[in-house]
């Protein structure tokens, strides 16, 4: 039994296992049930369409956190043709909740920066479950400084639950290393594209999340504050975390709607851990795309751009007090 079957997943994989059952005693009966499996494979098909075209918020999330989920590891693997990663920010430390180095994407030099979690509870405890210190974020803004040397763009894959809030990142600047990528980004005079893969948690997807271009996977989130943080913040309950991930519009559909995201990725059917391959050619399809567009903009026409695009977003109400009226 597959233990990563989320639970409104469960008729998808029912179906899926009696089509190998089938296909297994065809086999070993030696008897044509072709047809069999074709009706069964045809209403997998129309089930697995109905579910995910209805998801719930909380759901979503769950296949963000889905621990197959492909992690920027892996898309580095597969849409580059060679990547040199780099360590440290001369300073402190190699934060490993942050992944970064030099990427050739079709004769593309980039510099490619990620949140990075792991796959076993050893990796993930080494890597802090892709929650970066302090130092995380000073490496991303040394590697972001040294592309605009060079003039490379920068791809950025946000995936994680939030910056670390332990006492140790506090005590060495958790909140001014990222306030000072916030600033450094902004300014920076190569081409930015800013990928959400799974996870976009608070100040922590803000720390390397300023770019030109921002796009969000089919099957991602991204917030203020992980659901579970907003529920102890406003229901003091961290059972109301599902009622909080609908309140808070944390899906790509809703940010696009809304206009704090530029695009959105599909994935494959089921999410981009059922056939991470698939996903990963929409990925360097967008990046390509993307990157041919932004090249044609001087470095004054992207700074502007990126100024404005983040001035404009959100919206606001001026509301007009009257003085004799207060108490």
């Amino acid at each position: 039994m597959n233990l990563n079957i989320l639970d409104f997943e469960r008729p998808i994989y029912e179906l899926e296992s009696k089509i190998e059952e089938l296909k297994n005693f065809m086999k070993e009966q030696n008897i044509d049930l072709t047809e069999e499996i074709q009706l069964l494979e045809d209403k997998m098909v129309k089930v697995s369409e109905t579910i995910y075209q209805k998801l719930h918020p909380w759901q979503i999330l769950q296949i963000a956190r889905h621990p197959e989920r492909p992690l920027t590891s892996d898309y580095i693997q597969l849409i580059c043709d060679d990547f040199l990663e780099l360590h440290g920010d001369r300073h402190y430390g190699d934060d490993q909740a942050i992944l970064g180095g030099i990427g050739l994407i079709e004769g593309n030099p980039v510099t490619i920066i990620g949140h990075q979690k792991g796959t076993t509870t050893r990796e993930n405890l080494q890597r802090n479950f892709g929650m970066a210190h302090p130092e995380g974020y000073r490496k991303a803004l040394r590697l972001m400084k040294q592309a605009e040397k060079f003039n490379r763009p920068i791809i950025t894959f946000i995936n994680t639950p939030g910056a670390y809030p332990g006492i140790g990142a506090e005590e060495r600047g958790q909140a001014e290393a990222i306030a000072r990528n916030l600033l450094e980004m902004s300014e920076l005079t190569v081409p930015i594209l800013v990928y959400v893969i799974g996870e976009g948690g608070s100040g922590g997807a803000l720390g390397i999340g300023v770019g030109d271009r921002i796009i969000m996977f089919q099957f991602s989130y991204y917030s203020v504050c992980t659901p579970e943080a907003c529920a102890t913040i406003l229901w003091h309950d961290t059972q109301e975390a599902k009622n909080a991930s609908e309140a808070l519009r944390i899906t790509a559909k809703d940010l696009l709607e809304i206009g704090i995201v530029d695009d959105v990725l599909q994935e494959p059917r089921g999410g981009a851990h059922r056939n991470p391959v698939a996903m990963a050619k929409n990925l360097k399809q967008s990046i390509l795309q993307n990157l041919v567009h932004l090249k044609t903009l001087s470095k004054e026409e992207l700074i502007a751009q990126r100024y404005s695009k983040f001035r404009n977003t959100g919206q606001y109400l001026d509301i007009q007090i009257n003085q004799s009226n207060q108490i």
